[in-house]
C-alpha cells in the first residue's frame, strides 16, 4: 500500500515536472538572446519603453513606485530614479528569504550587492502605500502572463498586491504570439510595455 501511494504521489507531481521544463526551455532561449541584445539597441528600446509608461496615467498619478535594478541585460528604467528625483518615490526590491521585500531608493551611495549580486537599497522595509509595480521578466504572452527569473519571488509579491497596478517592461522579442504554459501560482500583469507596443487594459 505504501508502494502504490508513493506512485499516486509522483503521478500528481509529473505535471508540475513537465511544466517547469517547458518553463525552463523558453527560459533559456530567451535569456540568452537578451543577454547578446546589442546595447545600444537596448539603451534605446529602454528609452521607448520610458517614453510609453509616461504617457500611462498610471505612472502620471502615482506618488511610489517600484521599480528593478536591471541585471543580464534587461530593460533599463534606472533614467526614472534622475528623471523625477524629488518628484515621485521610488522602491526597489530586496529578496529576504523567499519574499521580496520593497525598500526606498536614496542614492547609489546608498546601494549594495545582495546576495544574488543585484544592487539593493540599505535602507529599510517600506511599509506605505505602492501606487504602480514595474516588474521585469524573461518572456511574456498577448494575455500578460509571465515567465520570470525562476525563483517565484514576483509571483508572490505581486499576488499580495494585487490591488495595484502591475506593469512589465521587455523587448519586443521577449513577447510571444502564442499563450505561455503557466500553473495556478503564477501571475499575470495588467500590461506589457514593449518599445514598440502595451499589450493589456
Amino acid at each position: 500500500m505504501l508502494f502504490e501511494s508513493q506512485i499516486h504521489d509522483l503521478k500528481d507531481l509529473l505535471p508540475w515536472v513537465r511544466l517547469r521544463k517547458e518553463k525552463q526551455a523558453i527560459r533559456a532561449l530567451v535569456e540568452q538572446k537578451r543577454r547578446i541584445y546589442p546595447a545600444d539597441k537596448a539603451k534605446a528600446d529602454s528609452e521607448a519603453i520610458m517614453a510609453q509608461i509616461e504617457r500611462m496615467s498610471w505612472f502620471r498619478d502615482a506618488q511610489t513606485i517600484m521599480i528593478y535594478y536591471p541585471i543580464h541585460n534587461e530593460v533599463d528604467l534606472r533614467p526614472f530614479l534622475q528623471r523625477y528625483e524629488g518628484q515621485k518615490t521610488f522602491l526597489l526590491p530586496v529578496t529576504h528569504r523567499k519574499s521580496i521585500e520593497p525598500r526606498k531608493y536614496d542614492g547609489e551611495e546608498m546601494m549594495k550587492r545582495g546576495k544574488y549580486q543585484v544592487p539593493e537599497p540599505q535602507t529599510s522595509e517600506w511599509h506605505g502605500k505602492i501606487d504602480l509595480i514595474i516588474v521585469p521578466g524573461v518572456v511574456f504572452d498577448p494575455l500578460c502572463n509571465r515567465i520570470g527569473r525562476g525563483g517565484g519571488f514576483y509571483d508572490r509579491f505581486l499576488k499580495r498586491h494585487r490591488h495595484v497596478h502591475q506593469v512589465a517592461v521587455a523587448y519586443d522579442f521577449q513577447v510571444k504570439k502564442h499563450e505561455l504554459p503557466h500553473g495556478p501560482f503564477d501571475r499575470p500583469v495588467d500590461r506589457v510595455v514593449t518599445p514598440s507596443q502595451t499589450i493589456g487594459s
